[in-house]
């Protein structure tokens, strides 16, 4: 015999001797004649009833240990097993409980008919007498509460002198009139320990409204604060309203009044000898035990059979939904291989054939998922490496109008870190907030009366000064409607571009100077000549000394005004450079035999790369380069004892190796270009010298566009990091137009073209 079987059999044991307990215990009270034998025999049987119960409560609490100890080890299926369980006594347990409440009812029932009525039924006369009598108190107090609300309405004062004659004709505690929403409009009397009565309840308000006058008990709850006093009446009756405009609001009468001390007393008296009363006749009950433990034993054979049965029949229901259990649970682990089905052909061995193919369905529809994320997550790479790289701002804005996203670009443009205000508004941005409200305008001008042209986007150019003492950027933004009230914004900076429309706009200005001023010079400086020469000679001693210092004066500022010409002319009428194979370091070395004393007092120094390429260029324009660069640092730093001046010719490569471009850096350690120079610094007559004309800089400009130059200005800061100290200037200009192919990198030529 195994196990299970030894155990099913000691169960049946246990529950046929649990039966036959109850069976005999039913058929020794069975016969309500025979007295005397429930009398003798009531002990042993009782105490045998018990044993039985203890012994099937016993069995099922192993039963359910280790049921709980099987859920605790976590063995799978244990949690099914233990639903069943829970289902199959539920099953027992629901009937049995309807058996258990009939027969409870049955036996109350029967009990209470053996005991005398005529007590109970004095008792329930004087409970109705009670009850009565306060029912009579709020009636008469409702009716003198209704006529006192006539008088008050007809006499049509509402003063609290009229409020105080009717609490002293009631003998109430408190009379109030109460608002329409409950508000205790005026009171007198009440309780000095309160501010103001105690407001109605919004039920008692509702009913007053429907039946003009409600009243009602209260604080009977606790019998030992209703004896102190705190029983109270409550009446509320509505007050006639003689205002026939709409708006006029219901008031109400609310009168508060003391139950009779005696009255409740009484009442509470009969309540209490009343409950004494039935708790008693309950205490001489003695067959209630009997009767409601034998339908508890009764019950819990049931809850066992039922139980019982869970275990018999789990196994067999259990073992496909275990089987798909095991399966779902591979399928949370992300294995979606075949999985086994049952054999049967009813409807649990269908199920676990429709999961295995649910599950080959799942296989290939994650596998197409697995392709289908791979594909966007590389298209969204594309589109972020595009905006990454996009040298346009760009901000994505959602239907709040917050920033959702923003490239590097942006942040480069406006200087400003836009990432840290992503969920934000842009008007929350620092310095962007006037920027912010004329893009807003512009997005609704768009949605509302958009101009000619626009169709979901607008374009326009704004100004915008971030710091004081910065340059203003010029943007050039556009606007576009997305899905889903979204707004995308598009921006450039075209300070360069503005720039160079000044510098051609200053060209012409230049050039029509130049014409216009040049022509009567020498005719002046000629006349003032000729004047000296005829007058000199006739003048004697201050008048001959202020003659000559006047054509002096005359002669220098016509000379000045021609020099000053000369550039005008030089900067508007550049020639075309025309190229030729050109050796930059020699070009370099013929300039600085100009700049020989700068050389030997070690303030100017040259450092030109060996065997360097030669490059297309034109030789006059690029001596005029060079000395005006090299000019203007030895200028930068003529005020410090210890300034120098570097020029380096350079071989720039590319990450392969292959020469691209050869560099010529002028450097120096002064104060550096100002921050307002440095984004203006190639436009005409921007300048910090005290005596320079500004155009320097603008010919560089226009001969390094000649030449496909790219020139860089920057101020040098300590280990590269702008947070240190200023340590001097840079200006730089790369020439990619070699007149020999590209070389190989040298050794000790590390530089690569920016």
């Amino acid at each position: 015999m195994t196990r299970a079987a030894r155990w099913a059999w000691l169960v049946s044991l246990v529950a046929v001797t649990g039966a036959s307990g109850v069976l005999a215990f039913l058929l020794s009270i069975g016969g309500t004649a025979q007295r005397g034998f429930f009398e003798r025999h009531y002990v042993w049987l009782f105490w045998l009833n018990a044993t039985v119960a203890a012994v099937l409560v016993l069995v099922i609490s192993v039963a359910a240990v280790r049921l709980v100890l099987r859920v605790r080890a976590a063995k799978f299926g244990s949690r099914l097993l233990l639903k069943l369980a829970g289902i199959f006594a539920l099953v027992g347990v629901v009937p049995g409980l309807l058996i258990y409440t009939v027969s409870y009812q049955f036996v109350n029932r029967s009990i209470e008919s053996w005991f005398d009525v005529r007590l109970a039924s004095a008792l329930d006369a004087g409970l109705n007498l009670g009850r009565g009598t306060l029912d009579g108190l709020v009636n008469d107090l409702s009716n003198k509460t209704r006529d006192a609300a006539d008088r008050l309405t007809d006499t049509q004062s509402l003063q609290p002198l009229a409020l105080e004659r009717i609490r002293e004709q009631l003998s109430a505690r408190t009379v109030a009139l109460v608002g329409n929403g409950g508000q205790i409009l005026m009171s007198v009397g009440g309780d000095t320990s309160a501010l103001a009565p105690e407001r109605p309840g919004a039920v008692l308000l509702r009913q007053a409204r429907a039946s003009g006058v409600m009243s009602q008990l209260e604080g009977l709850e606790d019998e030992a604060q209703a004896l102190q006093g705190n029983a109270l009446l409550r009446a509320l009756a509505l007050l006639p309203s003689t205002d026939m405009s709409l708006g006029s609001a219901d008031r109400y009468l609310m009168v508060v009044q003391r139950l009779p001390s005696q009255v409740l007393a009484n009442a509470l008296a009969v309540q209490t000898a009343n409950s004494e009363y039935q708790q008693r006749a309950l205490e001489r009950d003695g067959l209630r035990r009997m009767y409601l433990g034998t339908l508890t034993l009764v019950l819990i054979l049931a809850v066992f059979a039922a139980l019982l049965l869970a275990v018999t029949l789990g196994n067999q229901l259990a073992r496909p939904l275990l089987l798909l259990a095991d399966g779902m649970r591979q399928v949370a682990h992300g294995d979606l291989s075949a999985k086994p089905v049952l054999s049967s052909r009813d409807e649990l061995g269908g199920l676990t054939r429709s999961f295995a193919d649910m599950t080959d369905q799942l296989a290939d529809a994650r596998a197409l998922v697995e392709r289908s994320v791979a594909d966007l997550e590389g298209a969204r790479t594309n589109l972020q490496t595009i905006l990454d790289n996009l040298t346009a701002g760009v901000i994505v804005f959602d239907a709040q109008q917050q920033i959702d996203t923003v490239n590097p670009g942006a942040t480069r443009i406006l200087r400003l870190p836009l990432s840290a205000y992503r969920g934000r508004r842009l008007e929350e941005v620092p310095q962007l907030e006037a920027f912010a409200q004329s893009v807003w305008q512009r997005f609704e001008q768009l949605s509302d009366a958009p101009e000619a042209g626009e169709r979901g986007h607008w374009q326009d150019a704004f100004e915008l000064q971030l710091q004081s003492g910065q340059d203003t950027l010029t943007l050039l933004v556009r606007g576009a409607q997305l899905p889903l009230d979204g707004r995308l914004m598009v921006f450039d900076d075209i300070s360069e571009v503005v720039s160079a429309q000044r510098s051609a706009a200053w060209s012409e200005v230049a050039r029509r100077l130049a014409h216009e001023i040049k022509n009567p010079l020498t005719p002046i400086q000629l006349s003032a000549e000729r004047l000296q020469h005829k007058l000199e000679a006739k003048l004697e001693g201050a008048d001959q000394a202020m003659l000559v210092r006047s054509v002096a004066t005359i002669v220098n500022q016509v000379q000045a005004m021609k020099q000053l010409v000369n550039e005008f002319r030089d900067y508007a009428r550049l020639p075309s450079a025309k190229l030729s194979a050109l050796d930059l370091n020699a070009l370099v070395s013929e300039v600085l035999m100009l700049y020989a004393p700068a050389q030997e007092a070690g303030r100017l120094h040259a450092e030109l790369a060996q065997e360097p390429p030669l490059i297309e260029g034109d030789a006059t324009q690029l001596r005029q380069v060079i000395h005006n660069l090299v000019q203007n640092a030895l200028d930068a730093v003529s005020d410090k004892p210890d300034g120098h001046v570097l020029v380096r010719t350079q071989k720039a490569f590319n990450e392969a190796g292959e020469l691209r471009a050869l560099r010529l850096q002028v450097t120096d350690n002064g104060p550096g270009f100002a921050e307002k120079v440095l984004k203006r610094a190639f436009e005409p007559y921007v300048t910090t010298k005290t005596k320079g004309t500004g155009l320097g800089l603008a010919v560089v400009k226009k001969i390094a566009d000649e030449h496909g130059a790219r020139i860089r200005l920057a101020n040098l800061h300590l280990q590269g990091d702008q947070a240190q100290a200023l340590i001097g200037a840079q200006v730089s200009l790369s020439f990619s137009k070699l007149a020999t192919a590209p070389s190989p990198a040298e050794p000790g030529d590390a530089h690569r073209a920016a």
